[in-house]
């Protein structure tokens, strides 16, 4: 392992039965498992981290942090591929003991832990392949969060959706989708955020959206700017939120993936003779979704995930976040929300109607109107998680 890395290599198999410790130079393996996921982490920084513990339910704690710098969870899917680490999450010592949670066994359904940690939020590629609202780059902590896996399905909209209309809710849209596991979308902002507070509710969870400042009286009808709890219920991502998990702890790479992109990594309009990082060997649509008319969209899963384990955060449908749309700023940010008021709510991911250049992850879109309803729009919830 070169200097100044020291890791605790975690696999995560299928039963926790399985631990034991074997020290080699300044590694410390301990198997775990984890439903049927393989994974290993490590840990590199400016000093040689001392784990001094790893609990089943994903926390870790290490010691000899020097504070004010930046530590660097590392992790692969297999030994055999040592060489192939990859950044998992960045963490800024502010303490010379260090604890975070790496991963839940056990989250909520259809969610994946998004860790806290920082990363660098715009277009970290040629400034002038992409837009002056995605600079300057500026670091971002983000708490961790719970995130879906996929994009909200027809099938998951109807199921909250009747519950909804069942106990005082109303929307603007009824949604659509071209198939039960196809995302829903022609579903306006307000709705989705609705939507949110209805999931809460026919969970038994407190909602996030509120009519008033008191956080009294939950939102369920009309159009109106919401108040937001953000320690309890489904929400939409923050923009921030978005973007980290959208990179999936990786940094300095275009899409959640890496640098180029194909039809067999997401659903978009091809356009290779214009996009030298397009790789695929013909333009337009995806041969395999352009059946039944428009839109064009595909299966939530049949994708492969990013290395936070969520899908389609490029292509598909586009999503819509809490944010309204904003210029960035230059400093260094934690949770941030976005400007108080606006008059766009940002979008973000690509979709199955759009280039290859909507699909990187520094994209942002304020061109659709929080109040209309689009074929290219769905979205996805997130919900708190204590750390």
């Amino acid at each position: 392992m070169p200097s100044g890395t020291a890791g605790w290599c975690l696999r995560i198999s299928e039963s926790l039965r399985l631990l034991y410790m074997l020290c080699v130079a300044t590694w410390l393996m301990v198997p775990h498992t984890v439903a049927d996921e393989a994974r290993f982490f490590r840990i590199a920084g400016p000093t040689i981290a001392i784990i001094t513990s790893f609990t089943p339910d994903g926390y870790i704690t290490w010691s000899n942090a020097q504070v004010g710098t930046d530590y660097v969870v590392q992790n692969l899917r297999s030994l055999a591929a040592a060489t192939n680490w990859v950044d998992y999450i960045q963490v800024p010592a502010s303490n010379s003991v260090i604890t975070l949670r790496l991963y839940d066994p056990n989250p909520p359904s259809g969610m994946v832990l998004i860790p806290a940690g920082s990363f660098t939020m715009g277009n970290c590629m040629d400034p002038s392949e992409g837009y002056s609202d995605e600079l300057p780059l500026h670091t971002v902590y983000v708490s961790a969060f719970y995130m879906d896996k996929y994009e909200v399905t027809k099938a998951s909209w109807d199921t909250v959706y009747q519950w909804a209309t069942n106990h005082g809710y109303s929307f603007d849209y009824e949604g659509s989708g071209k198939a039960a596991n196809h995302p829903v979308q022609t579903i306006d902002w307000f709705d989705c955020v609705k939507w949110c507070n209805a999931r809460s509710e026919q969970e038994g969870r407190a909602p996030a959206y509120y009519t008033d400042a008191g956080l009294s009286v939950r939102y369920r009808t009309g159009q109106v700017e919401p108040y937001v709890s953000w320690s309890t219920g489904y929400r939409l991502p923050t923009e921030a939120e978005w973007e980290k998990a959208a990179r999936g702890g990786l940094s300095g790479q275009r899409f959640p993936w890496g640098n180029t992109i194909s039809w067999s990594q997401a659903n978009y309009n091809a356009n290779p003779l214009a996009y030298t990082y397009d790789v695929n060997p013909t333009a337009g649509y995806n041969p395999t979704f352009t059946v039944g008319g428009y839109p064009y969209t595909s299966p939530v899963v049949y994708f492969a995930a990013n290395g936070y384990g969520v899908n389609d955060m490029a292509g598909n449908v586009s999503q819509w976040c809490w944010d309204w749309y904003g210029l960035y700023a230059s400093s260094s940010q934690t949770d941030p929300r976005g400007p108080a008021i606006g008059l766009r709510r940002v979008s973000r991911g690509g979709c199955w109607y759009w280039d290859p250049h909507y699909c990187r992850t520094a994209t942002r879109y304020n061109s659709y109107n929080p109040a209309l309803a689009y074929n290219i729009i769905g979205f996805r919830s997130v919900l708190p998680a204590v750390q």
